[in-house]
């Protein structure tokens, strides 16, 4: 059974870390001293669940944890630190900290090192996240000790609603463009003036036409989906900004 370490301090260890090709030795005070700090800890990167989704949610969030007194958010794994910041650039998560934890003496000394053999991982993390406040772990939420890798607790929505029940969480926006489009750089214009973060898919660079016709059933361009939602063009957005504001 995995201990909760609720009213514990965090294990005193050196990180390794790698910054401008140089060593840069960081400790336990280093990151935790006088700070309010998230972290969320997995078994490995670039492995499925971390990358599809533990992670990505955590630096989306992360500026929206800040309005709500967090510091700073950790993201802590056991392997070595070049993994860790090719991990971080490939993934595009400069809202996050990532630690190496290369020997383990971190999730060792949380007592949540685990045996991943069967895979060929020797000794990993288990999957948990935790808010510490001047070193001190405040809350964790471990995930439940069954075979796998269970990911039902340890997410960057479960610890916001811990930390701030009714913040607004930010909409997930992705808007198709093309180069040279005018009607495209009034849409991310829009977006930009109401502070909406959007992810822009090109046209024959991240998507073709066959594409967008699969998505939508339409090939112009841009076209912006909300939540899920197709909103339209520039016009559509820039009346569903006026009906969101106004509401």
């Amino acid at each position: 059974m995995l201990k909760n370490r609720e009213g514990n301090t965090v294990p005193q260890v050196t990180f390794r870390t790698r910054r401008n090709h140089e060593w840069v030795d960081v400790s336990t005070d280093d990151v935790f001293k006088g700070k309010t700090v998230v972290v969320f800890s997995l078994p490995g990167a670039f492995t499925p669940t971390c990358s599809s989704t533990h992670v990505p949610r955590y630096n989306q969030l992360t500026p929206t944890f800040k309005k709500h007194g967090v510091d700073e958010v950790i993201c802590i794994s056991v392997n070595d630190a070049f993994v860790m910041n090719e991990w971080q650039k490939e993934q595009n998560a400069h809202n996050v900290t990532f630690l190496p934890d290369g020997n383990g003496d971190f999730s060792r000394g949380m007592g949540m090192l685990v045996p991943k053999n069967d895979l060929g991982f020797g000794n990993r993390s288990w999957r948990y996240s935790m808010l510490v406040k001047d070193g001190v772990v405040e809350k964790m939420f471990i995930e439940p000790d069954v075979p796998g890798d269970p990911f039902e607790v340890s997410d960057a929505d479960t610890m916001l609603n811990h930390i701030a029940p009714k913040a607004a969480t930010p909409l997930d926006v992705t808007i198709f463009t093309r180069e040279g489009c005018e009607f495209c750089v009034r849409a991310k214009g829009l977006l930009n003036d109401t502070g909406i973060q959007y992810e822009e898919l090109v046209l024959n660079r991240d998507f073709t036409e066959a594409t967008i016709r699969a998505v939508s059933g339409k090939s112009t361009v841009p076209q912006i989906f909300i939540n899920g939602d197709y909103i339209g063009g520039s016009e559509d957005l820039d009346q569903y900004l006026g009906q969101s504001i106004a509401a």
